[in-house]
């Protein structure tokens, strides 16, 4: 009896823990986009270091996930899809840029508030943006000036 009663504990354990870390991976990768949060979009020449499920922050707080990203074949630019906290309204005039955490951080999305009294409505473009640097191509422009 004692073993059986040890067998049903450690495999409560188990699927308690397999329960948490199911959780915790749908927050992090934003898998779950609750009724809390509205959509938006933005488009940006590069997206480059950024993956489904990156951060999207303003002043340095996490407001929202990137929840997807497309090509659009008209323009050849890269379409991302992210949801903000319904609580936090987003000015129209706001700018979106891909920011990163350091040298060799991982890559973000940085809202830059603007002025407007009018706010974002869900499914509404941000039409302010500017896409991630390539850091060595910036290396080889700058060894390149200099030889000359």
């Amino acid at each position: 009896m004692a073993s059986n009663a040890a067998e049903t504990l450690i495999g409560a354990v188990v699927l308690a823990v397999a329960a948490g870390f199911l959780y915790y991976a749908s927050q992090v990768a934003g898998v779950s986009t609750g009724s809390g949060q509205y959509p938006l979009t933005a488009k940006f020449r590069s997206v480059e270091g950024l993956n489904v499920g990156s951060d999207v922050r303003l002043a340095g707080v996490k407001i929202g996930t990137l929840t997807g990203i497309t090509l659009d074949q008209e323009t050849y630019q890269a379409i991302a899809k992210i949801s903000v906290d319904s609580e936090i309204k987003i000015p129209d005039d706001a700018d979106i840029k891909v920011a990163s955490d350091g040298l060799l951080g991982g890559a973000f999305l940085e809202i830059t508030a603007g002025g407007s009294p009018f706010y974002l409505e869900p499914g509404d473009e941000i039409l302010l943006t500017q896409g991630s640097v390539n850091l060595i191509s910036l290396l080889m422009k700058f060894v390149g000036n200099g030889n000359e």
